[in-house]
């Protein structure tokens, strides 16, 4: 059975930092790209990052930029979402996927259960 675990969610003050991480078990095979994702309650689950198989090929949604990094390592099995100067619109459930490198949700085969991010004071 396929499976997508993520951790590293959980409370922080704005400006904060947290890393997500995202463990695959099953036959996912490294050769798939890995992306993240967010939904708020009542929103539409939108598109953080991506990053290909081989990690040379990163993606990110402008609101995040140049303070989220995507990375992977294909000998843990596992990608990672650092995620600095924490805002608390960043405030989400955090959802890593597997599938083709796109920005589109409906291009990622495999989904994890997410993991919620709180940025507040």
């Amino acid at each position: 059975q396929v499976q997508l675990v993520e951790s590293g969610g959980g409370l922080v003050q704005p400006g904060g930092s947290l890393r997500l991480s995202c463990a695959n078990s099953g036959r996912i095979f490294s050769r798939y790209a890995r992306g993240w994702f967010r939904q708020d309650p009542g929103k539409e689950r939108e598109f953080v990052a991506a990053i290909s198989w081989n990690g040379g090929t990163t993606y990110y949604a402008d609101a995040v930029k140049g303070r989220f990094t995507i990375s992977r390592d294909n000998a843990k099995n596992t990608v990672y979402l650092q995620m600095n100067s924490l805002k608390p619109e960043d405030t989400a459930v955090y959802y890593c996927a597997a599938g083709g490198l796109s920005r589109s949700y409906g291009d990622y085969d495999y989904w994890g259960q997410g993991t919620q991010v709180t940025v507040s004071s």
